[in-house]
């Protein structure tokens, strides 16, 4: 069982005074986790001795590079893990890296970021869908995908050469007659037709083995079945296999062959220029390039081994499609750790191999070229928006940086319903896990108390524990600027962080967006096409799309559970039961006797029921 051991580092004493406590650490293999001054862990780590790894940060400053330097100077304390050895401290340390998702540490983020495609070959009739998140579920997953758009092609392609079923779950259980998609031979329609279950699988592997790249394997089946078809003149059948050979072999055409011994493999990069670190993954199958992906880090902390290592572990953690070999641009100390670790844990042998030979070696340059291509193109972008950030300071005479912006807007129906929400923009660009939805418990439709409200809730006592803005953006002109500097004078924030107003242009003339500042009775002039305005009004439209979308699947569901709450004999737990099982009023209502009276805790006069409320006239 891993011990735990907490050292506390008191906050009086300066960090580099506790390397004399270092002497009660184990020289034990486990993995370290340091804290800052709140408690929040900042960084985790994995040692084959503890003791001297920890040693390592708190000796000579000047061994340090600026990095590890920022990392030191705000470590408060810090806790050991022992472990038995050093490969529970790999997957230990992996564990704690996805739990805490600390700062300074390589972080994969492609729980929202990155899509990829789903398959569940376990089903019946399976589908195949784009997700963001991947779990083990036994699932098949593939990706991840540089782009939604590309996430899109493929799988635009796949439905209209392979013809599996499009709809979710829930709906394809509840279907009562095929879709538009049946009726266009874009679906075999398992849904309500008779089909052999054998041939829908035999298409599920197709499906399969086109996104593990076997597209010459497949070519070459998919001919063979075609002449058979032709042969025993199934001529209809054999046109289908036609048209799905030539789509197959139009791809084909645009993938690049860039090495000649038919492979599996990938390869992996990593370029770092000043706080960026990115990684650049080729995918390499039957010797064709299938595409490439970028994962960008911004302050991760070690050496390029270390990062790589972590790397590793975090894309191929939950992925069953770890090729046999993989190319890295740098070695991690660890490697011979790694090829055990997904041995034991995925079941395959993974070689990682530092090529030598010239041909592998110019596929890790032509990554490593592309890897350092982002990284530039990363640290132009990092430029561009510091250098707008300077002139919007100038021009809204700030006496900082608007490194954090803020803006609010409301929502709202007729004067109900009301809603509110805050886009945040960090160095330029959207952080958004830190968007926030405000419900707002008041009717009327009166913007400036929903203002000063939402305002009163962002910068109450006890949320102003979280970090300050230095620009807020109030949706709306000189009334609702008024508005929130009396909340925050009320507050005692006034002075604290610039306020504005951004107001629309009016429609009828071709002007630009008005700006109002506090104390200027006159709007600032920009002109319609200025990068400032343009991108205060990026911000903007964020907090005005966000305070939308929130408001409309407020109004959907007040309006479905209202329908609802309307049905004698339906409470809370059978409102539930209908919604998991129809998603939506529209389709319980389409839904038929026999459907409703098939869910549990309804029995066909209850269903009756339903039915007759939600179809009524004044429904």
């Amino acid at each position: 069982m891993a011990k735990v051991i907490l050292m506390q580092v008191k906050k009086e004493r300066p960090i580099q005074k506790i390397l004399p406590d270092l002497k009660d650490i184990s020289s034990a293999p486990g993995v370290y986790l340091m804290k800052d001054a709140a408690g929040t862990v900042i960084y985790v780590g994995k040692a084959a001795n503890l003791k001297k790894r920890l040693a390592s940060y708190f000796g000579k400053k000047g061994r340090l590079d600026h990095k590890t330097s920022v990392l030191v100077s705000k470590i408060n304390s810090f806790e050991t893990i022992l472990t038995r050895n050093e490969k529970e401290a790999l997957i230990l340390e992996s564990n704690l890296i996805k739990k805490y998702r600390p700062r300074y540490n390589v972080v994969l983020k492609d729980d929202k970021r990155y899509p990829s495609l789903r398959i569940d070959p376990r089903l019946k009739y399976p589908n195949l869908t784009m997700v963001r998140k991947i779990k083990k579920d036994g699932a098949l997953y593939f990706g991840p995908y540089a782009s939604a758009k590309a996430v899109r092609q493929t799988l635009r392609f796949i439905h209209k050469t392979f013809k599996l079923r499009k709809c979710n779950d829930k709906l394809f259980l509840h279907r009562t007659r095929p879709c538009l998609n049946y009726q266009m031979s874009l679906c075999m329609g398992p849904c309500c037709m008779e089909i052999d279950h054998k041939a829908y699988r035999e298409t599920v592997k197709e499906v399969i083995a086109f996104l593990k790249g076997q597209t010459q394997a497949l070519i070459s089946k998919i001919r063979k079945q075609m002449l058979a078809a032709a042969k025993r003149q199934a001529f209809e059948q054999a046109a289908e296999l036609r048209d799905k050979l030539f789509a197959l072999e139009k791809t084909l055409e645009k993938q690049v062959t860039i090495i000649n011994d038919f492979k599996d493999r990938d390869i992996i990069a990593l370029a770092e220029d000043g706080p960026w670190t990115v990684m650049t993954v080729f995918r390499v199958r039957s010797g064709f390039l299938l595409g490439q992906s970028h994962f960008q880090m911004e302050n991760a902390i070690g050496d390029a081994g270390d990062k790589m290592s972590v790397f590793i572990r975090q894309y191929y953690s939950t992925r069953d499609r770890l090729p046999n070999e993989v190319l890295l641009s740098h070695w991690p100390e660890d490697a011979r750790l790694l090829s055990a670790h997904f041995n034991s844990s995925v079941g395959r042998k993974a070689r990682f191999v530092l090529p030598r030979k010239a041909d592998k070696r110019r596929l890790v340059e032509m990554a490593l070229a592309n890897a350092r291509d982002k990284v530039k193109q990363l640290r132009q972008g990092d430029q561009a928006r510091h250098e707008l950030l300077r002139h919007l300071q100038k021009k809204l005479k700030m006496d900082r940086l608007p490194l954090r912006i803020e803006c609010f807007d409301n929502s709202h129906i007729s004067g109900s319903q009301m809603v509110a929400a805050m886009a945040v923009f960090v160095n330029g660009l959207p952080a958004r896990d830190e968007f926030r939805k405000f419900k707002l418990e008041m009717e009327g439709g009166d913007d400036y108390q929903a203002m000063a409200l939402v305002l009163e809730r962002r910068f109450k006592k006890k949320n102003n524990e979280r970090k300050l803005p230095d620009l807020i953006m109030i949706d709306g002109g000189k009334g609702q600027l008024n508005v929130a500097l009396k909340v925050l004078d009320e507050l005692g924030l006034n002075g604290c962080f610039q306020v504005i107003g951004i107001a629309k242009m009016d429609h009828a003339s071709s002007g630009a967006d008005k700006i109002y500042l506090p104390g200027r009775v006159n709007p600032l002039v920009f002109n319609p096409q200025d990068k400032m305005l343009l991108f205060m009004q990026q911000v903007r439209d964020q907090a005005h799309r966000l305070a939308i979308s929130y408001q409309r699947a407020r109004h959907r569901r007040h309006g479905l559970e209202s329908a609802l709450d309307r049905i004698p004999g339906v409470g809370p737990k059978r409102k539930t039961t209908l919604l998991q099982a129809f998603g939506d009023l529209k389709k319980i209502r389409a839904a038929t006797l026999a459907e409703l009276s098939a869910l549990p805790g309804i029995n066909k006069n209850l269903a009756r029921t339903i039915l007759e409320v939600l179809n009524s006239p004044e429904q």
